[in-house]
């Protein structure tokens, strides 16, 4: 890959890390243990959604980015993404869409517990097994218990802080949830909104390496998700929540990575800040045309043989 020169402040590492813990703090302030029994109770929406996302989406990005034989920085970009959980506004997209938002929640409590292991894990893994990024992978010799305790803190701690003051202070955490929501993506955006600013020409000149490339594993993702649900046999409803917490993913998560292990990967950059912008557009679009359309019936199920 033609070199690209990516301005960086290492001190705003803090700042992203405290921007995504926030994040999942805000997100965490409505989770509740019911949550998680609900996945116990009607595992199988929640679970193919967990397949979907955990396992397909990785493993076959792996797939593509091998047999396109994508640039390995990119590749490595795209495949940190695909580890990552789901994205913290793909609720909010749920319910716009008229999705099962139980079914929503779900994922997100069980996906941001299992990310602080599945991430590092699939990361580090299908890293590994794409012969084109193992060699840049073995180069940058990341350590794999210093990503996970970082994965552990900046997902794992906010998490649990978070569902243990929503359930002390519920009334406190309707007051907090929206405005800590605002205020981190503002600056979320913000910082990346900067980033480009001052890379401006760097990105503009690389735009043909990465925008296809963000646009089309974006577009993976939403189609796992829904297939899979489709495949599935599962309602509507469940159907628009699976594909929109698959499809939107915590890039925002990836960045801080990225910053940690990575910053000479300009590459990884170029992917992961796209795609922060990128899955908010696609999301939100496919989020107001379902809006828009009603929920489909469900067919009824055969009667067993000998029965009328």
């Amino acid at each position: 890959m033609e070199a690209v020169h990516i301005q960086f402040d290492p001190s705003s590492l803090v700042l992203i890390n405290i921007i995504v813990a926030i994040m999942m703090f805000g997100v965490s302030l409505d989770l509740r243990g019911e949550d998680f029994k609900r996945v116990l109770r009607a595992p199988k929406a929640p679970v193919i959604g967990l397949i979907a996302q955990f396992l397909l989406l990785p493993a076959l990005t792996c797939l593509a980015c091998w047999a396109l034989r994508i640039e390995p920085q990119l590749a490595l970009g795209m495949t940190l993404i695909a580890a990552c959980p789901g994205g913290s506004f793909s609720n909010i997209m749920t319910w716009m869409a008229r999705g099962s938002v139980a079914v929503s929640v779900s994922m997100t409590a069980v996906s941001s517990v299992a990310a602080s292991v599945l991430t590092p894990l699939n990361f580090g893994l299908y890293a590994w097994l794409n012969p084109y990024t193992r060699p840049l992978l073995t180069e940058i010799a990341m350590d794999p218990l210093s990503l996970l305790l970082m994965v552990i803190l900046v997902l794992g701690v906010p998490l649990a802080l978070g569902m243990f003051i929503g359930r002390r202070f519920p009334g406190l955490s309707r007051k907090v949830e929206k405005p800590l929501r605002v205020f981190a993506l503002t600056v979320m955006l913000g910082f990346v909104a900067l980033a480009f600013g001052k890379n401006f020409d760097q990105f503009l000149n690389h735009f043909h390496l990465f925008f296809w490339l963000v646009v089309a594993h974006n577009t993976l993702a939403l189609s796992i998700g829904y297939l899979s649900a489709r495949l599935s046999g599962l309602p509507d409803a469940e159907r628009r929540a699976i594909t929109l917490e698959v499809g939107i993913q915590n890039s925002a998560l990836g960045l801080v990575i990225i910053f940690t292990f990575f910053p000479q990967v300009t590459g990884m950059l170029l992917i992961a800040a796209f795609w922060g912008t990128w899955h908010l557009v696609s999301g939100m679009a496919l989020a107001t045309y379902w809006s828009r359309r009603p929920l489909a019936e469900d067919p009824l199920p055969l009667a067993p043989l000998g029965e009328k």
